[in-house]
This record gives C-alpha cells, structure tokens and sequence, in this order.
C-alpha cells in the first residue's frame, strides 16, 4: 500500500494528556501493558494453530523480547505472536479502543477519580505514550499472504501507515523515548521493572542492550553472553501442590520476597470452581511490634502482575503476611491496576480467609506441638484478624494460644476448665512479667497462673474477646485482691479493723503527702508482702484510652488515680506502723515511705525522682545495718 495519513479516529483535541494523568498511576507500567499484551498475540496464534487455524512453519520458539538501544533513545518489545493486518491495525490502533472511545472522552475528562473508569477501553498500548515521543509498529500477520505493516505516531492524533520489509511472524513495537522516558535508558532500571511486573508472564522474556560494549576475557577474546530469561513461566504456585516439595516453597519465598529467613508455614492456594484462582500465603516470622510489621502479597491476573496488597480481595489483616495470589477473573479496569465494585471480589475474600481458618485448625489439631512453637510470631496477626474479620473469629476462636507464667501454651477453654471454678470465670494475665513478678508469685502460691498479654494489640483483643464472651472477663494481676489470697483464718474485729485502716490512712497520707490516698487493710495469708497497689480493670483501661487519644491529639484532660494501697496487716512492717503512728519519728517516715515505693514498683515504674529518693533511702537504711 501507498503511505497513508490520517487522524485517530477520536473526537479530541489530544487524548494522550488524558491517559497520563488518569489511566495510569505509575510511569513505568508500559513495560506491564506491552509485554503482557505480547504475550496475548503469542496464546492467540498457539491457540489458532492447536485449532488447525494457523501455520507457523518453524517460527514456534516462543519468545518476548526487550532491546535498549541507548545510543538511539529506543525501547524496543519483540514477539513471535499472531501480528496484525493492515484492517486490524486500523481496527485496533487508529480507533483507539473502537467500542468506547468517545463515551471514555465524554465520561472521564474532566474527571480525576480513577476507580470510576471502567475495563472495556482496551488503551494498554497508549500507556507507551507516557515516555515516548514517537512510537512506531512493525507488525507481520500470521494470514497467508498478508503484507507487513508499519505504523508510527509522535504522540499527536496524527499518523502514518505503509508496508514494511518484516518477513517473520509477529509484531516489534518501538519507543523513541523522549524526556520524560529518560529513566529507561538505564539498563538496571528497565530489568527491575520487567523484573517487578513481568516475572511470572507465561513466555520467555529476554533482555539486551543493543550497543553495549562487548566484553573481552584476559586473552583479547570476546565474551559471547548467552541471553537471560528474566521470569519464571512456570511459577510454583501454578502447579499442584502435590508436586511441590518444602524447599522449592522455601526456595521459591526466597527468591520472589528476597527474605532469606525462611517462613514459618505456608498455605497453596488452587481453587477452579466457583472461580480460578491459585496462589501461595506464607506466614514469616514477624516483628515482636505489631505496628512494624508489613507483609505483601502480590496480586496477579493470568500471571500478569496487577499490584501489591489490594484490600479488595486480600482481606486486611492477611496484608501482614508474603504471598502471591492469582485470579484471572478478576474484573480489573482498563489499567489492570485497579479493581472495579464487584461483589466477585467479595467471594474471593471470603475463600482466602476461609483457606488460611482451615490451615490454622489443622495445624492446631495434627501439629499442637508445632503450632505451639511459632504461636509468639502469628499471635499477633490472629488477633489482628479475630478483630478485623467476624467470620475468621468464629473459625479460630477456639484454637487461640495464651502463654501462661509457667511457660505453657493454653486456650481460653483449657484456662477456664483448670482455674474458671477458683477465679470464678476471671483470666488473669500480665502486661510486664518482669514489673509484675510479685503478683505473679502470689498466684502461684495457690497454684494459680496468669497469662501473658503484653503485645501493643493485647488490650484491643481483650475487650473484643469480653464482648464476644459476655460471661468472661480479663483482669491484669495487680487489679484486685483474689478471696483465696487472704487469710480467712484470721480472727478479725470490724470495728479494729476499720481504727486501723483510718490509722494507716491518716499516716501514709500525711508522710506522703497524698491528701486522696486509698488504703485498703487485709490480711493476707503471704507474709512476704508488706503492701501491693491495685487499679480496677475498669480504671486502667480508662487511662490506657485516654493516653491513646491524647496522644492521637485529643485533649481529654487528667484521668483521676484510682490506685489503692493494699496494706497486708500480718506483716512486721505494717505491725510497727500501726503501733507507732503517732511517734512521727524518721524511722517511721522512713518505713512508711519504703513500703509505699515499693508497693509502687511492684506495680509500675517510679517517677524519676522518687526513683532518686528511694535508692538514696535503700542506701541509709543498709548503713543502719552495719552501725
């Protein structure tokens, strides 16, 4: 044919400004949208050939191939697929997505909201625009007798065809990359991108620089380097995961998440029916803080990579772990980045979340020992989920794991079947065991344990834990004193004991300081504890939020104390105070003060200068000794 010009058949002024700022969000996703549709012309032509339909002589090498040619600003991407004729290119180029271009113009241009463009326009090849100034098609069809065709455009609605001298099946697509292109002359930069979008695309990809010095060994001789595939077209996830071995799964979490600690377990997804979808999640080893941890999970369709950590199909609280996940019915839009509001992508949520429920009990079950192990690395997601996602609670309620004091890994159903009758259905538990060793001691003297719930989201998990078991509740160790903690032997006089708690009050308030000390007198059956503070559940939890929100911002003002002192009457100590609490000498002071601080510590950190105080007091009082 003669040379042909002409315009894009649009009515616009130019609609490549339009798919730079919104069709796109990221520069380098030309590379996805030609690769991966080189790779559609190469299934086409193998599906027309199975079906008796296309000749490809000897032209069955198939192959994508990407040149960068430095010298000459040029990004070139090669295949051996279907080609096109001189119709299709002006069916499928000039009219730039024939079934809908004018109702894309009128709907999206003068809009930004990209989630409102929906998949039918079919603009990939355009995304090559974002950094070429020119682009030009050499295309060869696989139809008998067809004429090669060569098309080019600089980016205007303007463009020329004519034929070509091509003489092999397929289609070269080359970008003369302008300014805005520059990047891409690095050859680093267009390997990690091809790398990063196309590592699991179902044909070879080969990459060359075309005017890269050649290498000499010692000798003088040049070093022939042998093309190198950059993607996996066989990924593992696509085979059955009966014929995968632990350490290809090791090998192959290496390799795609460059983590060298290997994970702890992983689930092989590889679903057909009510839709296709097959991938692998892995469980690594997490951080100790939940707010460091990030996982990802790579989404792709039809081994085409789509984005990283789309909330729409991955639920939430799976985006802490590595994976890679699969779908090809996905309904992406035109950009592939993006997923369109299909309550589809609802169902395929659903079956994840389900998958990884299933794989949790069954480990629980058969590996109890096993789960026990990598408990302290998961815990924190299971929470996480158990909070997020009202079905993924129901399925792994039950096999929720609480460290105990004595080292020991238990359920919630175990805790309440071995101590539920003595704590009348209350789970005690710790924040700091080291802070609150002494009340850790305590309930072990009548063989009673705490669990440990000392992780950011444990206080979160807790309340969400009582409202889901109404009949339950958690209390921390140093909330209240236990009826089997005190002494119910001892003889005791109502109105004795009320003297004496008016007594003790009257003299830690005043050696204190503390007009609004709360003192409470018990005798309890340990003699090694002189004093212990407590602090209501209720309360504490009042203060924890408050703290939150003030630091989120929010004013809430001072959150009233409501620490009570625990006074234990057997105690020598607390004997010589109430037989002595009107002498106010420095001895007495002194006690009162050391008992007080010590109460405290046993319960949270002193200020810094009572802190001070008390090492300067502890010093003294050791001198005394040896006086």
């Amino acid at each position: 044919m003669n040379k042909e010009k002409g315009n894009l058949s649009i009515h616009s002024e130019n609609i490549f400004p339009i798919i730079k700022k919104w069709l796109y969000s990221d520069q380098d996703i030309f590379i996805r949208e030609l690769i991966s549709n080189a790779c559609d012309a190469i299934t086409k032509v193998k599906r027309l050939s199975s079906l008796g339909e296309a000749d490809l002589g000897d032209n069955t090498d198939f192959q994508v191939k990407v040149v960068l040619n430095k010298t000459a600003k040029t990004l070139k991407f090669i295949d051996n697929g279907i080609g096109m004729t001189e119709e299709e290119v002006k069916k499928y180029i000039n009219q730039i997505a024939f079934s809908g271009a004018e109702d894309f113009l009128k709907t999206y241009k003068d809009k930004g909201d990209v989630d409102q463009i929906i998949g039918h326009f079919g603009l990939g090849f355009y995304s090559s625009f974002m950094v070429a100034e020119t682009v030009e098609i050499n295309t060869l069809s696989y139809k008998q007798d067809a004429l090669a065709v060569k098309w080019r455009c600089d980016g205007r609605t303007e463009f020329e065809m004519e034929n070509s001298s091509k003489d092999e099946r397929g289609t070269e697509i080359t970008l003369y990359l302008g300014e805005e292109g520059g990047d891409f002359l690095n050859e680093y930069t267009v390997k990690s991108t091809i790398e990063k979008y196309c590592s699991f695309m179902p044909y070879p990809i080969y990459f060359e620089v075309a005017d890269k010095e050649p290498e000499k060994d010692k000798d003088g001789n040049l070093i022939v380097e042998e093309p190198e595939v950059l993607n996996d077209v066989t990924p593992l996830y696509s085979k059955q995961p009966s014929s995968c071995t632990d350490e290809e799964y090791k090998e192959f979490y290496r390799k795609t998440f460059r983590d060298f600690q290997e994970p702890l377990f992983w689930i092989h997804l590889n679903m057909d029916y009510p839709f296709n979808l097959k991938g692998i999640l892995y469980f690594p080893k997490l951080n100790t803080e939940f707010d460091t941890m990030e996982g990802r999970i790579k989404l792709y369709n039809n081994q085409v990579f789509v984005a990283d950590n789309i909330k729409e199909v991955i639920p939430e609280f799976l985006l802490l772990l590595k994976g890679v996940i699969d779908c090809p019915d996905l309904p992406l839009n035109v950009s592939r980045s993006f997923l369109q509001n299909d309550g589809f992508t609802r169902k395929i949520s659903d079956y994840i979340t389900k998958k990884v429920a299933d794989k949790l009990n069954s480990l629980f079950k058969s590996e109890r020992e096993g789960f026990e192990k990598f408990w302290e690395d998961i815990s924190p997601f299971i929470k996480y989920g158990v909070l997020k996602d009202s079905k993924f609670y129901e399925k792994v309620a039950s096999i929720i794991l609480y460290k105990t004091t004595n080292q020991q890994y238990i359920t919630l159903e175990e805790y309440l079947e071995k101590y539920g009758e003595k704590l009348d259905k209350q789970v005690y538990y710790v924040s700091d065991d080291v802070q609150q060793a002494q009340y850790i001691k305590m309930l072990q003297e009548y063989e009673l344990e705490a669990v440990i719930l000392d992780h950011n989201i444990d206080s979160a998990f807790i309340s969400h834990m009582e409202m889901k078991k109404k009949d339950i509740g958690f209390k921390r160790v140093d909330s209240n004193i236990t009826e089997l903690m005190k002494d119910k032997d001892q003889a005791t006089d109502g109105e004795s004991s009320t003297k004496e708690a008016e007594t003790l009050t009257k003299v830690f308030s005043k050696t204190l300081g503390k007009e609004d000390c709360k003192v409470q007198l018990e005798s309890l059956k340990s003699q090694d504890v002189a004093g212990m503070i407590i602090l209501s559940e209720e309360s504490r939890r009042m203060q924890e939020m408050m703290k939150r929100y003030s630091m989120g911002g929010l004013n809430m003002g001072a959150m009233p104390t409501e620490e009570i002192l625990v006074l234990n009457k057997k105690h020598p100590l607390i004997q010589y105070i109430l037989e002595h609490a009107e002498e106010e000498t420095e001895l007495l002071n002194c006690i009162v003060q050391q008992v007080y601080d010590l109460a405290v510590m046993g319960h949270k950190p002193l200020s810094p200068e009572a802190m001070t105080n008390f090492i300067k007091r502890s010093h003294e009082i050791m001198k005394q000794l040896i006086l």
